[in-house]
């Protein structure tokens, strides 16, 4: 069973089939509380279900499966996950962060971290050896690739210039088909589950993954503490995405590759970004570390076109913020995902106005590059 390829991963995993009814799908535990022989005895391995719940049992189980780790924690959502991990430094310690992130992570460390005392750096992690103060970080926080301009980091390599730093990737752009961060180094893996794991823009839920034993007591802990604990029917919901997510990766970046390749073309077409192109900045460092693409693509439309048409009128991209589901939706950061951010720092991280973000479904890859296109011929 510890050898098996990532497609059965997706379908077994060590629960098995339910023992007392025979279930083929794990069922949805709704108990709330555990009966007990004796006081603090219990009949099972469950005491209540903010501690654990037999549902979300079996979705940590598949997750630490496909991530090819030990332990795996779910959370209610993915900015839980990024609360909780963040609650192993203690006030006073660095944490350094990548430059290019998610702008609900950004935001959670500008706000809340450093006003309760953290001391949060910025880096550059596409070229780390710039960056001086590395020796500084109790834990370091990157995203490769990154959101939303999909900048790689050589994992290895930021492991190995802070080997004492917790170093945290999030890995939700790839999912667990296509890169294992702990296997170059991270010591956790964190995923919005909300997004390919899931798969169907139904759900929400976040994850972090690790080998350490030390890690996951303290976050086990801190969330039990804190309360950030999935559903029982969000759990359920995350293991059924998970028996289709390798189709589902396959076929997003099987149009994702058309896609780009269309835009990489185009004349009203400024630049494209998608680690699988070869002109894609770090494409060698990516492809060593995963074994794919993704299917997330993000662009820079040419002034010259109608730019309300191109975002706003489509009839297979859905103009929504959130990625990862079977439809295809088109973002525009500056305004959406990333607007808190302040104009200013937008400019000069390359988060532009005509910067456009596509999270390419599993529709006929013709069809959705024949309805973008008529925005970019506008």
């Amino acid at each position: 069973m510890k050898n098996k390829k990532f497609d059965t991963k997706c379908i077994h995993n060590e629960k098995g089939i339910e023992k007392h009814t025979g279930s083929v799908m794990p069922p949805i535990n709704l108990s709330s509380t555990y009966a007990q022989s004796s006081p603090g005895k219990p009949l099972g391995s469950y005491e209540y279900i903010r501690s654990d719940n037999p549902t979300r049992s079996v979705l940590e189980s598949f997750l630490a499966s496909l991530e090819n780790g030990k332990h795996a924690i779910s959370f209610s959502s993915g900015m839980a996950a990024v609360a909780s991990i963040t609650r192993l430094l203690q006030k006073g310690q660095v944490l350094i962060a990548g430059d290019d992130l998610y702008g609900g992570t950004g935001r959670f460390m500008n706000d809340f971290l450093k006003p309760e005392g953290f001391e949060v750096l910025y880096a550059d992690t596409t070229d780390p050896e710039r960056f001086q103060h590395w020796d500084k970080a109790s834990l370091i926080w990157v995203e490769t690739p990154t959101n939303p301009l999909l900048k790689i980091t050589d994992i290895q390599k930021i492991k190995s210039l802070a080997p004492n730093a917790i170093l945290v990737v999030d890995n939700t752009f790839m999912s667990p088909k296509f890169q294992n961060p702990l296997d170059h180094g991270a010591d956790i893996v964190m995923h919005s589950s909300t997004k390919y794991i899931g798969g169907h823009s139904d759900v929400l839920g976040g994850a972090a993954i690790t080998n350490s034993d030390q890690i996951n007591e303290k976050l086990k802990k801190v969330q039990n503490d804190l309360g950030s604990v999935p559903s029982p029917f969000d759990c359920y919901m995350l293991t059924r995405g998970i028996k289709t997510l390798s189709l589902r990766m396959e076929k997003h970046e099987e149009n994702a590759s058309f896609i780009a390749g269309k835009l990489k073309n185009h004349n009203n077409v400024e630049v494209v970004y998608w680690p699988g192109l070869k002109s894609h900045h770090g494409h060698m460092i990516h492809k060593s570390q995963s074994s794919g693409y993704g299917g997330m693509v993000s662009f820079k439309a040419s002034k010259n076109i109608h730019f309300d048409n191109l975002v706003s009128k489509r009839k297979y991209w859905t103009l929504a913020e959130s990625l990862g589901g079977v439809e295809s939706l088109l973002c525009v950061p500056s305004k959406m995902t990333h607007s808190s951010i302040d104009e200013k720092t937008r400019q000069k991280k390359g988060i532009t106005d005509n910067l456009v973000r596509l999270s390419c479904g599993v529709e006929d890859c013709e069809d959705l590059w024949n309805d973008l296109a008529k925005g970019l011929d506008s």
